[in-house]
């Protein structure tokens, strides 16, 4: 029997630390794609990450590069400031939807309005999920959460906030894009997003956002297999995978 090879190795931009995150929860995986993608391209030293209010905020426990933690929905803002004042890093937010797109809407539209160089990474798990699992701007029409325990509805609670469709109407926006994470095929396809978002910030041509669909089965009540299959089959159709706007093709 041969010896055995280590064929996949944890990224140096990742610490070497166990993740705290619930069971099937699809943040771990999305951090793990976000340091990947900087490692690949050798940017470890000229990174920041500004790690927004909700769970994406423990990011500093795991990225092994520098990070700025803002207050709630300010990410945006913050990272402006940051690559304003280094314009050679690579400057990104990681950004839950009850963060992004409710407190912190304002920061997203006219961050993209500007085009300022600046890469966003937007976890939608349609829910308020450090909190204790509140509807979100992104909640779907009929999911229970502990604030709509009837499921929403459109008279009291409107529709889901469909973040890539709206911010791809803009002209300062240059790369936009919704992935998912439920099997490995979209997983590859969220990383090669990301990196696409990150080069179009490297060489300058405007904002840059990836939504991820993702899961979370703690606040949604599923299992973790359950959790995939409700990314797949429930949120999906209501915000489709795909490119939404890239450099030089509009929408």
């Amino acid at each position: 029997m041969a010896d055995p090879q280590t064929v996949f190795s944890r990224p140096q931009t990742l610490v070497d630390r166990p993740w705290h995150f619930c069971p099937g929860c699809h943040h771990g995986i999305a951090h793990r794609l976000c340091a990947e993608v900087i490692a690949e391209m050798g940017l470890q030293e000229r990174t920041v990450g500004v790690g927004s209010v909700g769970c994406g905020v423990f990011s500093y426990e795991y990225f092994n590069f520098d990070g700025i933690g803002p207050s709630h929905g300010r990410a945006p803002a913050v990272a402006t400031g940051v690559k304003r004042v280094l314009p050679d890093h690579l400057v990104f937010t990681y950004q839950g939807d009850g963060d992004l797109a409710a407190i912190g809407t304002t920061e997203m539209v006219h961050t993209a309005v500007r085009g300022e160089l600046i890469t966003i990474i937007f976890i939608n798990n349609t829910v308020y999920g450090m909190t204790g699992g509140q509807m979100a701007p992104t909640t779907l029409m009929g999911q229970v959460t502990t604030t709509s325990p009837f499921g929403r509805e459109s008279q009291q609670a409107g529709y889901p906030v469909q973040v890539c469709e709206m911010l791809a109407t803009q002209k300062g926006a240059a790369y936009i894009a919704r992935a998912a994470l439920f099997n490995p095929a979209q997983v590859n396809r969220a990383k090669k997003c990301i990196r696409k978002a990150f080069e179009t910030q490297i060489q300058g041509l405007g904002f840059s956002l990836v939504e991820i669909l993702a899961a979370c089965p703690t606040n949604w009540g599923m299992s973790p297999l359950e959790a995939c299959r409700h990314v797949e089959t429930g949120m999906v159709p209501v915000f489709p995978l795909g490119e939404y706007k890239v450099p030089g093709g509009g929408q």
